[in-house]
């Protein structure tokens, strides 16, 4: 089998690709085969030749028309952004010059991240590189080294434990957890035991969409779990006049802090090593001056980032 899916991907027309990318966003055999400059009959046939190639069709009919399988629509959002990226390659200049250069970057962020280099990042490429567009994807630890090898993002600042070798790594921001609370609903104490912070009742963030967090997989506690949520965005409005307990990076708390100076943080009971926010890009780009741009710019932004502490 491993032998036969090398012979086919060898023998693969990449052209097959554009054309069911075309007819995708076209809509129809018709419209692509305008778009493309081709006949009806030559897109049919180049999609007969794709279904052969991949052992699997392409189109159903549908009506009285025919529509994409779920294989080939599957296939068209992972082929997608790569065509782009060879197009943006094939056209680009050879001397990369921010103050003229149009190119997009995706950028893959934690949900915390965006409100931290956003703003500062777009004002820096407005100065010096002002036709350069981000296109911003959220990410997290569990999605963003797919996101990253199918080349979703370009480069991407989360949180993350080990990379493949194709991955390529900088830290950004280092820090430990911390408790947040509203100190007129909560007695938590400026240094709580463990035996404190679990008496308390918590909000976490999963994004398994349980009731189970980072605390409980890396410590081996059981918290006493009111309300579980899909990102930090809602975390201090939570926390501001509960008897909720957020544990939460240091840079998040600082942020939520600042937007709410009368909630408190604690130090995280538990014994940890400091963990934090990472820039990370694929080993292919480690040379594209445009990336390498943006990589410059958002590390001297996070050496302008407030302390934490």
């Amino acid at each position: 089998m491993a032998i036969m899916n090398d012979i086919r991907a060898r023998a693969l027309d990449l052209n097959l690709l554009r054309v069911l990318v075309a007819v995708a966003d076209a809509g129809s055999v018709t419209k692509a085969a305008a778009r493309l400059y081709l006949t009806q009959s030559a897109v049919s046939a180049a999609l007969g030749r794709l279904s052969e190639s991949l052992d699997t069709p392409m189109l159903v009919r549908h009506g009285r028309g025919v529509i994409l399988t779920s294989r080939a629509a599957r296939l068209v959002t992972e082929v997608r952004p790569l065509l782009e990226a060879m197009l943006q390659a094939s056209f680009a200049p050879a001397r990369f010059d921010p103050r003229t250069s149009e190119r997009i970057i995706r950028l893959g962020l934690a949900d915390y991240a965006d409100e931290l280099l956003l703003p500062p990042l777009l004002r820096r490429l407005g100065r010096d590189a002002p036709k350069m567009r981000l296109i911003c994807t959220p990410v997290q630890f569990r999605t963003v080294v797919e996101a990253l090898a199918t080349r979703r993002v370009d480069l991407a600042a989360t949180v993350i434990g080990k990379l493949p070798q194709a991955i390529l790594r900088t830290p950004l921001i280092r820090g430990h957890f911390v408790c947040l609370f509203d100190p007129r609903h909560v007695r938590l104490g400026a240094r709580p035991t463990q035996r404190t912070y679990l008496a308390q009742e918590h909000v976490i963030v999963s994004f398994n969409g349980d009731l189970r967090g980072t605390v409980e997989d890396a410590f081996g506690v059981e918290r006493r779990v009111r309300c579980s949520v899909a990102s930090f965005s809602a975390i201090g409005a939570i926390v501001d006049g509960s008897e909720l307990v957020a544990t939460l990076p240091e840079i998040v708390a600082a942020q939520l802090l600042r937007q709410r100076p009368h909630l408190r943080s604690a130090p995280f009971p538990f014994e940890h090593p400091a963990g934090g926010l990472d820039l990370l890009w694929p080993a292919a780009l480690d040379e594209d001056d445009a990336c390498a741009f943006v990589r410059a710019a958002i590390i001297d932004i996070v050496k302008q980032v407030p302390a934490t502490s």
